[in-house]
């Protein structure tokens, strides 16, 4: 059941009833339905990917579906997360504020109760007579989305997770000897899974599914359809074929894969959750620094890899059903992810930084009639289904793209834009008292061509710490135990970083106390390896190159602006 087709998927338990009941139901109530020809929107968010795609430049990378859509969008080259982890850097994006303003840096409290009673992307989208739906992980689940994933805020029904998440952990991952554990590198035989299937192949079914009742039924009420695939997050769980399509010496390690000499202790993680799976923990791997055996790196950046490769079968067969019941001609697409994942880099596996590795996003947007021309029935389709098996496969070249960067708080004033519904506000310091408003800038002047992008932009990233040294609680510090928070400012050619103390009691960063610096000229730098102000303590300008010292003060006084008077002491 691993590799499966484009065709529709079968449908007859309660749930799927229930949809389409609730569908039905939509025809039948008298409501407003918006105006005519009001797209509807495909919102698809995959968990923790990097720019590892044949779209983006990765030549190891087997990703056919997601570089079809590619061809048919436009893409943003350098698209950064403004936290690199799973809860605070979705509501960032869904809510369009900054980890400051939603007052969440770990995943344990309620944007609603902590900050603010912000509005989000889809409940916009909701409250202009969309129907909105996700399935899968689109929110974090748990508390950081009130355990509903913010219905019935955001959605008009309660959220589809796929039964077999639960499993997530289990020990179904087989060594060579056959012995079963919960590991990190987890190729399965997908029959022999509990249920026989994962759960983003029954989020995949399910949507398309839903597609077709929408097709067949003929709603004039347009949808919002949210998608969230949980891979290529660990474990590595994925069906075990897609694994021989990169051989060990084909994804090799990485050429940066020792901790940089220059980098401060503060900005180190110490990916404990690799740690805690079984074959990392049979490794005995020192302490903060210890690095993985090579052998091993290697496999762990195979199943990433061939993870990535399932998940773009999954896309291609979502893209397929959309395509086949027509809805592509009136579907505008926006793809993208949380936030990256490092592969070895700076002796890294995981997320929990403000590196590029760790930040950077695939973000793309397919407009019909606007990114892509073939907007007739009767042209040929615009995403068949791509099987990564079939060698005979051609690559297609990226539609358009621009190279500034860019963040995942602009995601929501730009499909906002995109589907023609009232442009929102850009949000006052503070906003905590403002419901709806945006932290970020819609793109879609850039998409339409009616602007040209500004390659003066700047994104910004944020990560917490407990202490300047790696600890066991570094990776993901609870609120209370954050002591440090390291602001990261990225320009197209350089990206600079400061550590400054935080209060959580008053939510209060001191500027004036900086513990640590970070500057990466990515021009010859563009792994980030080379800290140039390894050597110097913060401002002390006599140290520095004229180049270094102009920069060091223009961002200083940036990311003070970014973060505004109420963010500092």
């Amino acid at each position: 059941m691993g590799r499966m087709g484009d065709g529709r998927a079968s449908c007859g338990s309660l749930l799927c009833f229930f949809f389409f009941s609730f569908l039905v139901a939509i025809v039948a109530k008298d409501t407003v339905v918006p105006a005519a020809g009001r797209a509807n929107v495909l919102f698809i968010i995959v968990d923790d990917l990097r720019t590892s795609l044949g779209c983006y430049g990765d030549h190891v990378a087997k990703t056919p579906n997601i570089d079809q859509l590619a061809s048919k969008s436009f893409i943003f080259e350098n698209a950064f997360a403004q936290q690199a982890l799973c809860g605070p850097s979705r509501v960032s994006m869904l809510t369009s504020r900054r980890p400051d303003s939603t007052r969440l840096y770990d995943v344990r409290s309620y944007w609603r109760q902590a900050a603010g009673n912000y509005s989000t992307l889809p409940q916009l989208f909701k409250e202009q007579g969309y129907t909105t739906i996700s399935l899968g992980k689109v929110f974090h689940p748990g508390i950081a989305s009130n355990h509903t994933d913010d219905y019935p805020y955001s959605w008009t029904k309660k959220p589809y997770h796929p039964s077999t998440q639960k499993y997530k952990n289990a020990k179904v991952c087989r060594d060579a000897t056959g012995h079963q554990a919960a590991n990190v590198v987890c190729p399965v035989n997908v029959s022999n899974v509990p249920e026989g299937t994962l759960p983003d192949i029954q989020t995949t079914n399910q949507a398309q599914w839903l597609l077709h009742q929408f097709a067949k039924l003929q709603i004039e009420q347009p949808f919002f359809l949210a998608l969230g695939y949980h891979k290529p997050h660990i474990p590595l769980k994925y069906p075990k074929e897609y694994k021989q399509l990169y051989s060990l010496s084909d994804v090799g390690i990485a050429p940066d894969h020792l901790v940089p000499p220059g980098l401060p202790p503060i900005a180190y993680n110490p990916w404990m959750d690799i740690r805690a799976r079984d074959d990392v923990a049979a490794l005995n791997v020192s302490f903060p620094y210890g690095p993985l055996p090579k052998h091993f790196q290697k496999r762990i950046r195979q199943s990433y890899y061939a993870a990535v490769s399932y998940i773009d079968a999954e896309v291609g067969r979502l893209l397929s059903v959309l395509d086949k019941t027509g809805l592509s001609r009136n579907t505008i697409i926006a793809f993208t992810s949380d936030h990256g994942w490092s592969l070895g880099e700076h002796g890294d596996w995981a997320k929990y930084s403000n590196f590029n590795v760790a930040t950077r996003v695939p973000l793309m947007f397919f407009i019909p009639g606007l990114t892509s021309t073939s907007n007739d029935p009767d042209t040929p389709p615009l995403f068949p289904f791509l099987d990564v098996f079939n060698s005979s496969l051609t690559h297609q070249p990226p539609g358009k793209m621009a190279a500034c960067p860019v963040e995942l708080l602009d995601v929501f004033p730009t499909l906002v834009d995109l589907a023609g519904l009232p442009t929102i506000p850009t949000c006052p310091r503070p906003s905590f008292a403002y419901q709806v408003c945006t932290e970020g800038r819609s793109l879609a002047h850039f998409i339409t061509g009616d602007g040209i992008p500004n390659s003066e932009r700047f994104a910004f990233s944020q990560y917490p710490r407990p202490s300047d040294q790696p600890q066991p609680n570094s990776d993901q510090p609870a609120l209370a135990d954050i002591r440090f928070l390291g602001y990261s400012m990225r320009s197209p050619k350089y990206r600079y970083t400061q550590w400054v103390p935080f209060d959580p009691k008053t939510w209060k960063c001191n500027f004036s106390a900086v513990h640590a610096s970070e500057l990466y000229l990515l021009n010859s730098d563009p792994g980030e390896d080379h800290n140039v102000l390894a050597a110097h303590r913060p401002y002390n300008v006599s140290k520095f190159t004229k180049e270094t010292e102009e920069i060091v003060n223009w961002a200083s006084i940036t990311l003070r602006r970014m973060i505004g008077e109420s963010g500092y002491y």
